[in-house]
């Protein structure tokens, strides 16, 4: 007998995107990737997997596929590993009466603005906000808040376009940039929050795990590194899980895995975001290290309308740190990943670049280059594996010929929510 469909519409390009497909498979499911461009996962063909090339922008099109794969063979479900595309999967779900999350709670989740009131209204802690349509109204927002503040677009992922700015003069410059040369409509503008930041990994509206995050020097907010799970008082772990299922349920969500992202500020937990998908950032593998819970595993599963595996012995600790670029080129070579992979504890080091790409600055996710996993019985050593393997990773960089690509909402759907690092050694 034919196994039955397993769709994903678009993907991540590394990461946890392969892993969905694997973990389909592993379910005796068959992988098939939905794709505007199939080109940009290579690991499609290196694996395999299924590919149907369609116009996933358009929901008739996305629709018309799902029908005719639920009519050659049986579909068990359809979901995305790409924030870019959770609520399309979701109302496709939904039409063809497969499991989902609600997709139009997702799709609202999607833009930031639109969180901050809900959060608001259902008195979730979030820090002060004003969405603005121009710069000079960017600025006296700023100036009611109380510099610094945080400016950001309304939509996006991987820390694209978020800056913090001290005073009325970057708050004026970067919007500018947003406005008139990213082509944003709108921005939010808000308080700046101190204090460490978390996030919290959920599951059909439960809590799986606290994540320490590391975030690269201001005044922007690069990722580079999570420790999982945070090592904190038990009580602030508490306080941060409760305050992410209220944030959650405030935006009628639950079902499935959601990503929150927080601060611990002087008075306690703050929302900075929810992201209504399984985390990037390889957090998913950490997770599995650390704790022995699937949560790729666990989507796929959820989606499919089949039951969760049982937790599995962890290690008791994971660690993820990222290789970013410190300057742009061109990738001539990646060396050392053999070397970084065969070290202590370390699960998986990889790169997210190759030879031949053209490397920008962009104070985002896209800087990222390689990523380190690895795992151990303390905190302390999971983090110095990791961060000593990522030091054995060098990405050779010659000088770049032609102008730089600008970096389009394509590129960023194109490697969306992957690996980076404070400290590589880029040449």
């Amino acid at each position: 007998m034919t196994a039955p469909w397993m769709a994903f519409l678009e993907s991540n390009t590394t990461g946890t995107g392969r892993e969905f497909c694997a973990a389909a498979r592993a379910r005796g499911l068959r992988p098939v990737l939905l794709a505007r461009d199939p080109g940009r996962y290579p690991y499609a063909a290196e694996d395999a997997v299924d590919v149907l090339a369609l116009d996933t922008a358009r929901p008739d099109a996305v629709l018309r596929a799902l029908t005719a794969l639920a009519g050659d063979g049986g579909l068990a479900g359809v979901t995305s590993s790409s924030e870019y595309y959770v609520a399309a999967a979701a109302h496709a779900a939904a039409a063809l009466g497969l499991p989902g999350p609600d997709g139009d709670a997702v799709a609202a989740c999607r833009t930031k603005d639109v969180q901050r009131e809900r959060h608001r209204a259902a008195g979730v802690p979030v820090p002060g906000f004003a969405v603005a349509r121009d710069a000079d109204a960017a600025v006296a927002a700023a100036d009611s808040l109380g510099f610094p503040v945080v400016l950001k677009p309304v939509s996006g992922s991987g820390s694209v376009g978020v800056r913090l700015c001290r005073d009325a003069a970057d708050t004026l410059a970067w919007a500018r940039r947003l406005l008139d040369r990213d082509g944003h409509d709108r921005l939010l503008v808000e308080e700046a929050v101190a204090g460490p930041e978390f996030s919290v990994e959920t599951f059909d509206g439960e809590v799986v795990t606290v994540v320490a995050k590391h975030v690269g020097p201001a005044p922007y907010f690069v990722e580079t590194g999570h420790d999982v799970p945070a090592v904190t008082p038990e009580s602030t772990a508490h306080a941060l899980g409760e305050t992410a299922l209220r944030a959650l349920a405030a935006l009628g969500l639950g079902w499935g895995a959601a990503h929150t992202e927080l601060r611990w500020s002087a008075g306690g937990p703050v929302v900075i975001e929810v992201n209504p998908r399984l985390a990037g950032g390889m957090i998913p593998v950490a997770v599995r290290a650390a704790l022995g819970v699937d949560l790729v595993d666990a989507a796929v599963a959820r989606a499919a309308g089949l039951p969760a595996a049982r937790p599995v012995p962890g290690t008791g600790h994971a660690s993820v740190r990222f290789v970013r670029a410190t300057r742009e080129g061109r990738v001539a070579g990646v060396r050392g990943l053999t070397a970084a992979a065969a070290s202590p504890g370390v699960l998986t080091a990889r790169a997210t670049t190759e030879p031949g790409r053209h490397v920008r600055i962009t104070h985002s996710f896209q800087d990222r280059l390689a990523c380190v996993v690895a795992e151990a019985p303390d905190p302390l050593a999971a983090a110095r594996r990791a961060l000593a393997a990522t030091d054995l990773i060098e990405i050779d960089l010659a000088p770049a010929t032609g102008p730089a690509p600008h970096p389009s909402t394509d590129t960023a759907r194109d490697t969306a929510q992957d690996p980076s690092r404070e400290r590589a050694v880029v040449r």
